[in-house]
């Protein structure tokens, strides 16, 4: 289960120093260098990283914050509530291939849900160790880590017992990790040229020979700084991956990097030598390599940068990638380019204008000043503006300044004075789809590697776009199919009152199979029917409509319930459009009350007898429809007395992820016994205010009520 996020007050010392030392001890119990706990957050459905052992924590801030529905082993720990044991890279790679994507390293790394009894699950506890290429985690270390993690959640429920937040907002606690002893070589360090410094599992400098002096220019004062901030020219983005390598996996690492601007910076060569309490660096005269990234020439902000603004603009983009994937809708696409690809590369204005026939139309912005952006809403192709020109001729264009901008374009408004922007062309299999602005807030150049990403990146946003806008087609033409295949008034009877509510989902494909109806079978006789057809799309909703003819026909034939359910079964069958659905059939005799049900695999319905008194009924059914040929259905004989409601639902009302549909029953008996039954209507929409969430379903919602009033003298 996941508890609803808190109002106690933010996350104290106590744990801090708490989540600090599970780090420490996770790593010791199963021979780790590394450790840290990520926490929920405030925010649903976001884990953040709360506490970091062994490693530095700005080469790793992608990672401080975790979405549960991502397909990485920290967010499949805390969704399923079951350890994730990755003893090597192979290992890592068929499982979760968008980590080593991103962390392409031998290591092996421990994922163990922190769970409390009563199942409130606080976050996950992990630690990275060295690989054991084709050695699975053994039965100890599985137990010593789960024992640890178990310890935590106690550690967390009496917290959260005291009033303590353990809800976590904050950056992550950046713990010590224990040191290794070995012989003083201070003697042997203080004979080389060569510039050799010391430094922790956090990058901190703990030590430096007269040669890193002398060649450096730095002294005893840098100890307790981290190395790229006692030496800048090591913080560049180029770099990074060879401290993500050096601080991950247990190979030394060599690289030629330049001290000070293109042309005149001097080489140097860079060893990276890791071991249990840190990594030696060796830094020594270095030749001009023959080939020297465009990214090392004109440097951006990188490691020695500022921490908010720091662009992992390698491996953030594939974040981005993914999410897109799972994006259907266009704002949904933009919503996701804002939450990735800003971040990623220190952005902080972001616009999208989608083309229509000959025109531009802003689609989606954010960070602009208030209407800045609406004086370029539907400008044609023929406009000289960045925007229009970086589609037409397919060419990404940045501008490293306002000032730039202004000259390229004399005349154009601008929302501020300082800044950076790029423009880039969104693109998808030839086809022009629109254009996105990317906005900074300070004057940034913009390195090769970064143009080709971005690039690349608006590729891929432009194929998102694209697929959202069929998306959008197919989801209006399911959307009028199924307004036109659901009844538009229920039938007036007297001594009887229906009525009916119908939901789309909101997640994914918005329109789906779930129906109802109302037939009058007779002078005094009424069928009351619900069902939900399998998936969605406009092939559920064909599906549904073919289903709802089929109900209606053979209960205005004459048919017994049975019959109307078998027959309804078999023509399905003999469809075969590859679904099935679930279905409810009440028969009601409005003069007696006499009622009798069937049930095809759907949820039971709910009576409210005129007192209040509210049960689910316990029909006996027969599997779903279209699955077997020869199922049979039982009929229950019910009794509605005058006063009466009798809920008919989908599972879409009371089916919620991670949580028992029974959980959801209950939900909807208690609300249909405490909800006023008069007037009807009213009823209907406080059930599914109440018990269904309007504002995320997953699935469908149907509910269909119906209550019988005095019979006739």
């Amino acid at each position: 289960m996941t508890a609803r996020p808190d109002s106690g007050a933010p996350a104290t010392d106590a744990t801090a120093r708490v989540l600090a030392r599970a780090a420490v001890e996770a790593m010791e119990a199963v021979g780790g260098y590394a450790g840290g706990v990520y926490l929920r957050s405030g925010t649903e459905g976001l884990l953040r990283m709360a506490a970091l052992c062994g490693l530095p924590g700005q080469l790793f801030r992608p990672w401080w914050r975790m979405h549960m529905n991502r397909p990485y082993p920290v967010a499949e720990a805390y969704r399923s509530g079951q350890a994730v044991h990755l003893s090597d890279a192979e290992s890592a790679m068929r499982r979760f291939p968008q980590l080593m994507a991103g962390l392409p390293y031998p290591f092996a790394s421990l994922y163990e849900p922190v769970t409390a009894g009563g199942g409130e699950r606080f976050g996950v506890l992990l630690v990275l160790r060295p690989a054991t290429p084709g050695v699975p985690v053994d039965a100890a270390d599985r137990r010593r880590l789960r024992h640890t993690a178990d310890r935590l959640a106690t550690k967390l429920a009496a917290l959260a017992a005291t009033g303590a937040r353990v809800l976590w907002e904050d950056d992550p606690v950046s713990v010590p990790a224990p040191s290794a002893t070995g012989d003083d070589a201070r003697e042997a360090l203080d004979r080389l040229t060569q510039a050799v410094l010391s430094t922790d599992r956090q990058g901190r400098i703990v030590s430096l020979n007269p040669a890193a002096r002398t060649m450096l220019g730095i002294d005893d004062g840098s100890r307790g700084k981290v190395l790229w901030e006692a030496l800048p020219w090591l913080g560049h983005p180029a770099y990074e991956d060879h401290f993500r390598a050096v601080f991950l996996a247990s190979d030394p690492v060599y690289f030629p990097a330049r001290r000070g601007p293109h042309p005149s910076g001097e080489w140097l060569a860079v060893g990276l030598h890791p071991g249990p309490g840190g990594v030696t660096v060796t830094i020594g005269a270095a030749k001009p390599p023959a080939y020297a990234p465009g990214s090392v020439q004109y440097p951006g902000a990188g490691l020695a940068g500022s921490p908010a603004d720091r662009a992992s603009a390698l491996y953030r983009p594939v974040a981005l990638a993914i999410a897109l994937t799972e994006a259907m809708t266009a704002r949904q696409v933009s919503a996701v380019v804002t939450e990735e690809l800003l971040p990623a590369f220190g952005g902080r204005q972001l616009a999208i204008y989608l083309l229509d026939e000959r025109h531009l139309h802003l689609a989606w912005e954010t960070g602009f000043p208030q209407g800045f952006l609406d004086r370029f809403d539907g400008v044609g192709l023929d406009v000289r503006l960045p925007g229009v020109e970086t589609l037409t001729t397919g060419r990404p264009m940045f501008f490293e300044s306002m000032q730039h901008l202004a000259a390229a374009y004399p005349g154009i408004p601008l929302d501020a004075d300082v800044g950076a922007r790029a423009f880039l062309p969104l693109i998808a299999s030839g086809r022009p789809v629109g254009s996105c602005i990317l906005g900074f807030d300070v004057p940034r150049g913009f390195s090769p590697e970064e143009r080709t990403v971005l690039t690349a990146l608006a590729g891929l946003i432009a194929q998102a776009l694209e697929r959202a806008r069929r998306y959008d087609s197919e989801t209006t033409l399911a959307r009028g199919l199924q307004a036109a295949l659901l009844p538009h008034r229920l039938p007036v009877r007297d001594h009887v009152v229906t009525v009916g509510r119908y939901l789309p989902g909101t997640a994914g494909m918005d329109v789906g199979g779930d129906w109802y109806d109302v037939v009058e079978t007779g002078p005094d006789m009424l069928a009351l029917v619900i069902g939900d057809v399998q998936g969605h799309g406009v092939a559920a909703a064909a599906t549904m409509g073919q289903l709802r003819s089929a109900v209606r026909a053979f209960a205005l034939s004459g048919n017994d319930p049975e019959q109307v359910m078998r027959g309804t079964n078999r023509l399905l069958i003999d469809l075969d459009p590859g679904q099935f659905a679930s279905c409810c059939y009440v028969l009601i005799d409005l003069v007696s009350g006499r009622a009798r049900a069937v049930r095809a695999g759907h949820p039971q319905p709910l009576l409210r007898e005129p007192d209040g008194h509210t049960t689910v009924l316990d029909l006996p059914g027969g599997v779903v429809l279209g699955i077997d040929a020869d199922a049979g259905y039982p009929v229950t004989e019910l009794r509605l007395a005058a006063g009466s409601v009798l809920a008919l639902y989908t599972d879409g009302l009371v089916e919620k992820p991670g949580v028992d549909i029974d959980v959801g029953v209950e939900r909807l008996r208690l609300a249909l016994a405490a909800a006023r039954p008069s007037p009807l209507t009213d009823m209907a929409d406080r059930l599914v205010n109440e018990v269904g969430n309007t504002d995320d379903r997953p699935d469908d919602i149907a509910l269909l009520l119906a209550s019988r009033t005095e019979p006739p003298r």
